[in-house]
């Protein structure tokens, strides 16, 4: 079904990675939403009044916050399409993230001033609902609309990978469940007054203060997963992975290091690699498989990549020995350490070791007291060799 609304209002629809393709997909969920969102707020309000119930009148104005939140999604795929200007040459696509960002506030405020007018009802002691048939009927609808409109934004947000409407996604699931509360509630205390001629008026505000902790949970949740990304969040592994694999399946590339990816938006990702090349073979050759690489793979991924070329010495037989004595003598000090660019520069009285020492960004380490074991390691493999340690940090796990 989302399949079908893709085709019939976007063009070129699989192509996620162009940028208006990627709107069109945004407006598309912003304009679903606030159909929904508006039809449902309009009922709840008009039989919150009619029942006096604090919790319809409650959830009605969470679609009423919903509906705002689909107009900032469709304001922030709008501005987020803008193309590259001066001040901004990688793009405006991260507004989508800010767009999350206020969508998740919108929900906290909404959250506290349910919350606080349902506290005031209960300490007041003042409550006067009055349910009929159609308060069970709208809301028992709502909760199926709801449902619906969050598997609308589950399919469009998965088929372009966008936060902003995972976040829209969350919250209509989180609507279904609030729902069911006040549904829930709203039937056990119209069959308590009406068959047991109990009077649970607390029934309503309470349930009404549990929604509103429920939606706050929400929101702080949200804020959370859309600040993550405009910070700084570390790269998707899987095409990550897939990128370095592909690189060093290309015939002369003996291995890879330094690659790091960041991004400036949903489609704007942007790769540099470190790849080994034999250090005596023709540099212009080599040059131009670095040029095929970047071309050929940023092309296949949708990514700007950028390839530096490191020469190896490949006649150097006491480099491949010294590499594997490394190698195992790494884990022996700490599991998660790697190492690249190994080169030996010989001398009249020592032999310099050099190479990169990749460590892992999460760890608390004593990198100088490291750097001293690891000599202390080496001079036991020769008594000549001393290990000139650059560090490196670990992007990806």
């Amino acid at each position: 079904m989302i399949n079908f609304l893709r085709k019939l209002f976007i063009k070129n629809y699989q192509d996620v990675n162009n940028e208006k393709v990627r709107t069109a997909h945004g407006v598309l969920a912003a304009c679903g939403g606030i159909f929904i969102n508006l039809l449902l707020f309009s009922f709840k309000l008009l039989i919150g009044i009619i029942t006096v119930s604090m919790s319809i009148i409650s959830d009605a104005i969470n679609n009423l916050t919903d509906l705002f939140s689909c107009f900032v999604n469709l304001i922030g795929f709008k501005m987020a399409s803008k193309p590259a200007d001066f001040k901004h040459p990688f793009g405006h696509e991260r507004i989508e993230y800010i767009a999350g960002m206020i969508i998740s506030f919108i929900i906290i405020g909404v959250a506290l001033v349910l919350g606080y007018s349902a506290i005031t009802t209960l300490i007041s002691g003042n409550s006067d609902t009055n349910y009929n048939v159609w308060a069970f009927v709208i809301l028992g609808a709502s909760i199926l609309f709801k449902v619906i409109l969050g598997l609308f934004y589950y399919g469009l947000g998965k088929a372009i990978n966008s936060v902003a409407l995972k976040a829209s996604m969350q919250d209509s699931f989180n609507d279904c469940i609030s729902t069911g509360c006040v549904l829930i509630a709203s039937l056990t205390q119209f069959l308590l007054l009406k068959y047991a001629n109990i009077n649970a008026w607390y029934i309503d505000p309470s349930i009404s203060i549990l929604v509103a902790i429920f939606i706050l949970y929400s929101g702080i949740k949200m804020i959370v997963e859309t600040a993550s990304p405009l910070i700084g969040s570390a790269p998707d592994e899987k095409l990550f992975d897939d990128i370095v694999k592909d690189v060093e399946s290309y015939k002369g590339v003996l291995g890879t290091h330094d690659a790091i990816m960041h991004s400036y938006g949903p489609t704007k990702i942007f790769m540099t690699i470190h790849v080994e090349v034999d250090g005596y073979e023709n540099m212009f050759k080599s040059h131009d498989m670095i040029d095929n690489i970047e071309k050929e793979v940023g092309n296949k991924y949708g990514i700007s990549l950028t390839v530096h070329m490191d020469p190896v010495d490949t006649k150097n037989k006491e480099i491949p020995i010294l590499k594997e004595q490394i190698s195992e003598l790494l884990p022996k000090i700490h599991s998660d350490l790697s190492f690249h660019d190994l080169r030996v520069v010989a001398g009249p009285t020592h032999t310099n070791v050099i190479f990169d020492l990749v460590v892992p960004n999460d760890k608390d380490i004593d990198k100088a007291k490291l750097a001293h074991q690891i000599r202390k390691e080496i001079k036991k493999i020769k008594p000549q060799y001393f290990a000139v340690i650059n560090f490196d940090e670990k992007y990806v796990k």
